[in-house]
This record gives structure tokens, sequence and C-alpha cells, in this order.
């Protein structure tokens, strides 16, 4: 059982100090012996002009900001996302600012218990099938990694800072089971700042909503396996997993909570890999792992790219939305990793420790539908500038098609499916967190932006 508490760290800060006694003392000894007070004045105002004209250092005269800028660092790492290749010398003329893309990069290893911030006894809300440490996992190694994009440094996730950016504010989490993972890491997060009520919950645990009274700030869970509608065939009373989907229409169960929500983190993927009979238009245009004559067989990525298209031009059409200033949020496929077999065919998942980017195969199916989710979001996010909405992305795909130790395998103490391993989900905590930190830089930037608009 982990029970190791998170240790901050503090940058330290020091001041550039400039002996000038020699100079002082060579102008008192001068000034004592009669020069005329005009002349010593005079001198006093040549010796100080010169000082400010060549002082390298001309900023310790003003301590105070340096002192704010280490003492609320917070306030300054929106920069982080921006790297600046320039000379030193200011001479040569500075160059553009180059923005830093946040998802590529590579997990470096971290000293024990810092890339962490919560334990799994410190956030009472984790559930207990993502809490991997109680139902027997012996290793923490895979905890001590963090990201490190390629050219900058991504700030360390700060509770107090994303509670003040959405005071007053209510957001959703929109998607499946790995959407609700993602939500319940941030729970954790922020818990550690103000401890959040649980104020709702439907009788399937889908629908959740939490509320933190100090900052009036509501956070929500809206399930939806497709974000479209999709209705499943039943079969003498039970479920066939085979779904009988409707690419143009829209879940209603969360896209009539849209005009009440500031943020909309929305994801999807997983529910996609089964039997699907597609309907677009009131026609049947084709099927997935279906094989019926005369239809149009597809990949997963088609009604995947369909849903997400649906769901974002739902998104541009709501008024409501766009009057409220709503930012809807991207967030990629995160890929599972069962090896030598399937989930329900003996898959495991037993790493300890994080793939290197040369170890990664970027031609896997995961990574074609993270790319037709991007295409589809470069598309909203086109449409949406014209319309007025905002639309960003948490980018995970690479960084998380590194992080097979990070799901819970056999250690996620399903008494009903014993023998089978889940390596879709992530362990709480674990590298799942590192999602909040991208998330965070989202906020700012986009906060960032308002204010220049302003």
């Amino acid at each position: 059982m982990l029970e190791k508490t998170m240790k901050t760290s503090s940058t330290m800060f020091q001041d550039k100090h400039h002996n000038h006694s020699k100079r002082e003392r060579f102008l008192g000894l001068t000034l004592g012996k009669g020069v005329p007070f005009v002349l010593s004045s005079l001198l006093m105002a040549s010796v100080f002009c010169l000082f400010f004209l060549y002082n390298p250092n001309p900023s310790t005269f003003t301590p105070h900001q340096g002192h704010d800028l280490f003492e609320n660092p917070s306030q300054n790492q929106q920069h982080a996302i921006i790297t600046t290749k320039s000379s030193s010398s200011s001479s040569q003329p500075q160059k553009e600012q180059k923005p830093c893309d946040l998802s590529k990069g590579h997990w470096v290893q971290a000293l024990e218990g810092s890339s962490t911030y919560y334990t799994n006894s410190s956030c009472p809300s984790i559930p207990d099938s993502k809490n991997c440490f109680r139902h027997g996992r012996k290793d923490s190694d895979f905890l001590n990694w963090r990201w490190k994009p390629d050219e900058c440094e991504l700030p360390r996730f700060d509770p107090r800072t994303f509670l003040q950016m959405v005071s007053g504010k209510t957001m959703a989490f929109i998607g499946d089971s790995v959407a609700r993972n993602h939500m319940d890491s941030l729970l954790c997060l922020l818990s550690q700042n103000e401890i959040p009520k649980d104020i709702y919950k439907d009788s399937e645990d889908r629908f959740r909503k939490w509320y933190f009274p100090i900052h009036d700030f509501t956070l929500m869970m809206l399930w939806s396996r497709f974000l479209i509608v999709g209705e499943e065939r039943m079969v003498n009373g039970t479920g066939s997993s085979i779904f009988d989907m409707e690419l143009d229409k829209v879940d209603s169960d969360w896209a009539k909570e849209l005009p009440n929500l500031d943020y909309a983190v929305i994801s999807d993927g997983h529910w996609f890999f089964r039997g699907m009979h597609l309907h677009e238009g009131g026609e049947k245009v084709g099927c997935v792992y279906c094989n019926e004559p005369n239809v149009t067989s597809y990949n997963v990525d088609f009604p995947l790219r369909k849903a997400f298209r649906t769901a974002f031009r739902h998104i541009s059409e709501c008024k409501e939305c766009r009057s409220k200033r709503m930012v809807t949020v991207l967030r990629t496929f995160a890929p599972a990793h069962f090896e030598n077999g399937f989930w329900n065919t003996g898959g495991y998942c037993n790493r300890t420790g994080p793939m290197s980017e040369s170890e990664v195969d970027f031609e896997k199916f995961e990574w074609q539908l993270r790319n037709a989710q991007m295409e589809e979001f470069e598309r909203a996010r086109s449409e949406g500038d014209e319309k007025g909405h905002r639309f960003e992305v948490v980018d995970v795909a690479r960084a998380m098609l590194m992080r097979p130790d990070g799901h819970p395998g056999e250690h996620w103490g399903n008494k009903w499916m014993r023998g089978y391993n889940d390596c879709t989900h992530w362990c709480l905590p674990g590298p799942v967190d590192m999602w909040s930190e991208l998330l965070l830089s989202v906020l700012k930037r986009v906060a960032a932006f308002d204010l220049n608009q302003a």
C-alpha cells in the first residue's frame, strides 16, 4: 500500500550584487578635501548616470518583482507552453516565440514521490476498481515518472490555481468510463486543496455531480458510450453487444446539459470495438464486424469519426453555449495495452515501467483513431472560429501509448470477473494524473486569450 505523502520543492532565487565600495571610498576622500560643492554634485551625478548606463543587472533595483515570480509560480506557469529560441546577446534581434507542443515528448524518471500528488489513502473518492494498491499491486515505480515535452517543461498541477480559474463555473466530462477515469483523477487532485461535496449519483453511478462550495465550482460526469445514439440489440432479454448506430443523431442524455456548462471535456472510443449496424439519414449505410452481403463493411475509425463530427457540430450550433462562451476540450484516445490476447482471451498488462518512443508502434490502429479525432477537432475548431465557439485539445495519445505499466491489470478487485485483466483503465494515482496537467495548461491558454481579447 502506498502511504507516502508528496513533498513539495521550492526554487531558490539569489540576486546578483555589484560591489562599488572602492568607488564610494574614493569619492568620499575626494569630496572631503574641499572640492567645491557644485563640482562634487556634478561628479556624483556623473557617477550615477554611468552606473545606470552600464550596470549589467539593473533588475537588482527591483527585488520585489523577483520575489513575486518565485513566491507565486502559478501566476507565471502559462509561459511554460512557449519556448523562445534567441541569442543571449541583446545586440541580436529576438526571434519569434514558438508554441510548445505538449503532446510530443517522453517520460523521464523523477525522485520517488516527487511526481505524485496524492495517495490511495489521501483521496477518499478513488473508485474501488482503480485503487490498485488496495487490491494487491506491490510495485510503485510506475509512479516515479513525469511527462517531459520535447521543447519546454510541463508545469506541475496546482489545485489552487485550477480552482481559482474555474471559480463559479461548471465543467463536465462527457464520454465513457475512461472519461470517468479522468474525472476521478481530477477529483483527487483538487480535493488536496478543497474537499468537494458529492451531490448527485444516478442508480448506475454513471451520472455524477460534485460541488466545491468555497470556489462555487461544479464538476460533472455525463456518461455516453458513443456520444451519438446507439441502441443495443437484445436477444431473449439479454444484451448482444451488437448496436444500431444513428451516425447523425447526438445522444440527448449529455447534449441537453450543454447550456449549463462552461467547460465540456469530450472523449470516447473503447465502445466502438463492437458489432455495429450504421444508419444515417434513416438509411443503413454500412456495418462494423458484421460481414453482411451487399452491405459496406467499415473499420472502427469510420463510426468514431462520424460520432465526433456529429457531437462537435451539435456543440457549434448550440446558441446557448455560444452566448455563455463555453469551451469544448477534446481529450484524445488513450489506448489499452493487452498483451498475448484480448480482454476476454487471457490478455494481460503486467509491465512495471514505461516504454520509450522507439518501442511504440505508431502504425497501431489506436493511433489511427487518435488521428481521426484530431482531424475532426481541426474541422470543428475552424468552423467554431467562424461561429464564435472555442475548441481546445488535450492530446494524451502519444504519451499514453508509452505507459503499459499504468493499468490495474489483475489488481482491480472485480469479484464478478475474476481471471480477467483491466488493461483499459488507469490506476489512481498513476500516469492518468498527467492529463489534468495538460488540461490546466489549456485553461491558462484560454484565460490568456480572453484577457488579450478584452
